[in-house]
């Protein structure tokens, strides 16, 4: 199979793109091969859908919520609150809430002929990179940052000026005053672009981008295609991806945080929760007038809510504070009281 990502040839996603094709042929001994080409080989990024939909591209390596130009829907796989699912959530109600029947219900509504699955759930993306700390909501207001997709919206309604570049160019616009703040993905992605070479303060935690998650999108006649013993090993090695995509993200941006906090001397600042009420706030204004244009937003939106209700009241509810565990063996201790 002759697949595209969504990712530059040296961007991290590319190499989760890389270590699924990796997975598929472990898993089938070489029997099916997936070529796996950079952004842009065969066709820019935003026309995937269409490549694959017209088997000009066997498959892509994106995120549903690049799709978002074609249906507003596509949208809330991955932008916005997500009504306090994480990014696995997110995922579990894929799975088993009926987000899988919806994702195919906009692509025939949308005359796509593709098949989607989700694997690799994303962590919360940062506010942004900044030149300085964000107090409050109005400290928005005025400042030219770049973010992407849905959250341009978000952030303009908050008050920004906001605006989308390449991705190669971020740091660079940074550091000539071309925009004020960025807001890019992770930090192992951030650091590699060089944002912490000309920005020294980032905001971290955010709702714009909260539950994300990638796709493999294949060309349906060619996916049907397949023996069905190769459909099944696609959803394995879907799976196994996914879960070693959650592991090494957490090992590289716990070392990448480290390594910005020391060596890059960054300061990190917990965006202030009036910021993120905000963002609540203004998303559900965008989100009702969304729904109220676009009935199949409004049909993914309320199965969404539905799940949420009852996966993360369980979620908070029965996990353990991990805040009070870490404090217990890594937070400063008593000063020791002097003998009697």
């Amino acid at each position: 199979m002759r697949w595209q990502s969504a990712w530059g040839a040296n961007d991290v996603l590319q190499g989760y793109a890389q270590d699924f094709a990796g997975r598929v042929g472990d898993i089938t001994g070489g029997e099916l091969k997936i070529q796996i080409l950079p952004a842009g080989a065969v066709v820019p990024a935003p026309e995937l859908l269409d490549a694959v939909s017209k088997g000009a591209l066997d498959g892509a390596h994106t995120a549903v919520v690049n799709q978002q130009a074609r249906n507003s829907a596509f949208a809330l796989w991955g932008s916005g609150p997500a009504y306090g699912m994480d990014a696995n959530t997110l995922l579990a109600w894929h799975r088993y809430g009926g987000g899988e029947a919806l994702l195919a219900k906009i692509h025939a509504a949308i005359g796509a002929d593709v098949v989607g699955i989700l694997y690799g759930p994303l962590f919360t993306q940062p506010l942004g990179w900044f030149k300085r700390p964000i107090g409050k909501s109005e400290d928005l207001r005025g400042l030219k940052l770049r973010t992407g997709g849905p959250a341009l919206d978000l952030f303009a309604a908050m008050g920004a000026s906001a605006a989308s570049l390449p991705d190669a160019e971020l740091a660079a616009a940074l550091a000539g005053g071309a925009v004020d703040a960025v807001a890019f993905r992770d930090l192992s992605s951030d650091r590699r672009l060089g944002l912490a070479g000309v920005a020294k303060l980032c905001m971290l935690q955010s709702y714009h981008r909260n539950a994300e998650q990638l796709e493999l999108l294949f060309n349906r006649p060619r996916y049907a295609a397949l023996p069905g013993g190769l459909r099944a090993a696609l959803a394995t090695a879907a799976d196994a991806a996914s879960a070693e995509l959650s592991w090494k993200t957490i090992d590289r941006n716990s070392s990448d945080y480290i390594e910005l906090r020391v060596k890059d001397q960054v300061k990190f600042y917990k965006t202030p929760d009036p910021v993120l009420q905000k963002e609540l706030e203004v998303y559900d204004q965008l989100a009702a007038k969304e729904a109220s244009a676009n009935p199949l937003f409004r049909e993914v939106a309320e199965s969404q809510r539905a799940f949420a209700a009852r996966a993360v009241r369980w979620d908070m509810d029965n996990n353990v504070n991990r805040r009070l565990a870490f404090d217990h063996y890594f937070g400063p201790k008593p000063a020791a009281r002097g003998k009697t």
